[in-house]
């Protein structure tokens, strides 16, 4: 089974497009708190999300192809060099953020910034959504769809980006990076241009 995880500020929604074009049996998985309900006492950190998908991939069973995009790229790393023998096959793109020097890019800074990151949430929800969708737009997501991710960002969402963003500081690597190893299952690294 091909199993997907999406990124930051998306859903398994996500995936739809490509599932629909898939022979394979998929499912896409939802981060809690990603167009789902955040469980009571998930405290939204990196280490929380990796417990969670391994937990999500041992209720799946048998070993699965993981592919992950942006944020689920992170997790799917972590779970392919920690936990390998969940998974058969992985593909991941943004490799980049486990170089020891990764800086994270701007809007991970203002969300990593206690009172500025609640206010860039407070200012997007309170904006229209078309006025505000175009941030998504201006990374190549076509119109619809940002207006649809823009929709979905709502308290939950943005406390768990919050959450996740602040745990993971300075960079993925400052924690997990000593643990990188290679992986059982053979992996594909994803760099779009």
């Amino acid at each position: 089974m091909i199993v997907f995880v999406h990124g930051v500020p998306e859903s398994a929604v996500l995936w739809d497009r490509l599932r629909a074009n898939l022979d394979e049996e998929s499912t896409a998985l939802s981060l809690p708190g990603f167009g789902c309900a955040r469980p009571a006492g998930f405290g939204a950190t990196k280490d929380e999300y990796v417990s969670w998908l391994v937990a999500e991939l041992d209720r799946i069973g048998s070993p699965v192809d993981l592919v992950g995009h942006d944020w689920g790229a992170g997790l799917t790393y972590r779970v392919a060099t920690a936990y390998g023998d969940r998974v058969r096959s992985w593909a991941a793109d943004i490799a980049n953020v486990f170089h020891p020097k990764y800086v994270w890019h701007d809007f991970a800074r203002i969300w990593q910034t206690p009172g500025d990151g609640e206010r860039f949430f407070e200012d997007q929800r309170a904006a229209p959504v078309e006025a505000t969708a175009d941030l998504f737009e201006a990374f190549g997501v076509p119109h619809d769809d940002a207006i649809e991710m823009r929709s979905a960002t709502d308290e939950t969402m943005a406390g768990c980006i919050l959450d996740l963003y602040r745990s993971a500081m300075p960079n993925a690597y400052a924690d997990w990076g000593a643990e990188l190893v290679p992986t059982r299952a053979p992996g594909l690294v994803l760099c779009p241009s």
